[in-house]
């Protein structure tokens, strides 16, 4: 019987870093995806790469600061027409979107990511657990400015694995979200005289 290997990807990069837990993590995990996709000239939204990242080792940071301040691991890989990036942390509290007011100060950052990201999710590791998002390639990032004054429109893409408050789903391509949904961003507040 002669079996043959599945197709691997044309091009895979990927690689680890740690990240000392504290103020600098998300500045430092920024610059290694913004240099990652420079590189690579991986087709996703930068600004979008780059926000996910940060909410995503704030949250491990946040996680961290309580046991012991242990290093924070960023994987960032590219394969298959997608960039993922992952953050492990020895955290065992799993994450969850939280049900906030649109003027809430906190509590937003797995909106985001749960919005703006093809894919994200969490698995257990174990040290603890890892958060992962992943950003679909773009067909032509030069259409992509021409396209940034429309709102695209839901659906256009197949069903998806998520997971959402607790639990993992699948949505039907016309349930899904638009890629850049408009977000509720509370006003300046002024201070009073």
């Amino acid at each position: 019987m002669t079996t043959t290997a599945p197709p691997r990807p044309a091009e895979r990069h990927g690689f680890r870093v740690p990240l000392a837990t504290g103020p600098a993590a998300a500045g430092e995990a920024r610059r290694r995806v913004r240099a990652a996709i420079r590189s690579w000239p991986v087709p996703v939204d930068l600004d979008v790469a780059l926000l996910l990242t940060r909410e995503l080792v704030t949250n491990a940071v946040r996680h961290e600061a309580g046991q012991g301040a242990q290093a924070v691991m960023l994987v960032i890989t590219c394969s298959s027409g997608q960039l993922r990036v992952d953050v492990h942390d020895t955290s065992r509290s799993l994450p969850a979107v939280a049900d906030v007011p649109a003027d809430a100060e906190t509590g937003r950052g797995l909106l985001l990511v749960e919005t703006l990201s093809d894919e994200w999710g969490f698995y257990r590791t174990p040290a603890g657990k890892a958060v992962y998002f992943t950003l679909v390639f773009q067909a032509d990032q030069a259409d992509q400015a021409d396209q940034a004054d429309q709102a695209p429109a839901a659906g256009g893409r197949g069903p998806q694995r998520v997971h959402a408050r607790g639990r993992w789903t699948v949505t039907p391509p016309s349930a899904h979200r638009p890629r850049r949904a408009a977000l509720a961003v509370p006003a300046a507040r002024v201070p009073s005289a």
